[in-house]
């Protein structure tokens, strides 16, 4: 979330927010005169997104069951992120360019997910990985959002931890 160097106030979008995994740390970084949306075509993961902002009495989040690629927002937002949700969006460049508009001049959108690692490891695990996507919501393990970002924008940062097995990827829309 760091990465996004949100401040009080700011407007956040988490694109594929899922059962609301990141609403915490995203209201703490925004506080209570911020506001964050989040937006994902699952039903049921919204509805447990719902829940926890009912136990949580969050009412600084907006919560949209919207294509990834399709949504409206009020407002220009100051950050986006795409944790662990780029990978599985079968449109994902749709959904990039779609986020990039909502963007604010010399604001970040990040991308964090899961990734093969590089060398001999990946190029073994990558038949299985890509059987294995097919069968579940693993995602496109073929996705390379950093060259995505670098269409925009130049200025893209890229980073793997994890052993290569996750990236970060963050750009600035100038």
């Amino acid at each position: 979330m760091s990465r996004l160097e949100l401040k009080r106030g700011s407007r956040v979008l988490e694109v594929g927010c899922g059962t609301g995994r990141n609403l915490a740390p995203l209201l703490e970084a925004v506080g209570a005169e911020g506001q964050v949306y989040g937006v994902d075509l699952s039903e049921g993961m919204l509805a447990e997104a719902e829940e926890l902002c009912t136990q949580a009495g969050w009412h600084n989040v907006e919560l949209m069951r919207a294509d990834a690629a399709d949504y409206v927002l009020p407002e220009p937002v100051d950050g986006a992120i795409f944790s662990l949700s780029y990978a599985v969006i079968p449109h994902h460049r749709d959904a990039l360019r779609h986020a990039w508009k909502q963007l604010r001049q010399g604001i970040y959108l990040v991308i964090m997910d899961a990734k093969l690692p590089s060398g001999i490891l990946g190029k073994l695990l990558h038949p299985f990985v890509v059987w294995t996507s097919k069968l579940t919501v693993l995602g496109n393990p073929d996705v390379r959002p950093w060259d995505e970002l670098r269409a925009l924008t130049d200025d893209v940062d890229y980073e793997e931890a994890q052993f290569g097995t996750y990236y970060i990827c963050r750009a600035r829309k100038r």
